[in-house]
């Protein structure tokens, strides 16, 4: 049981490591190879919202490249209400 622990933990591990650049979700801007030309000087920080799956909310930060396409540099995910 012990070992059986140590291999799923080590195995979490490394998949995390792993992650990478995020990946356009339906809803993102770049979803789907879409290129999108942005009118403003390169590095500037676009944001993008939309309702995701299962009703949360993704929020994703663009950076505008040279060429003037975005790059998706960051996305999270949050409920899409306020607890009050």
């Amino acid at each position: 049981m012990k070992h059986a622990l140590i291999a799923v933990l080590s195995a979490l591990t490394a998949c995390a490591g792993v992650a990478g650049e995020p990946q356009a979700l339906p809803g993102s801007l770049t979803y789907g190879g879409r290129v999108i030309h942005s009118p403003y000087r390169a590095g500037t920080v676009v944001k993008n919202t939309f309702l995701g799956k299962f009703g949360y909310r993704v929020f994703e930060t663009y950076v505008v490249q040279p060429d003037g396409t975005l790059k998706l540099t960051a996305q999270s995910t949050g409920p899409d209400f306020l607890w009050q």
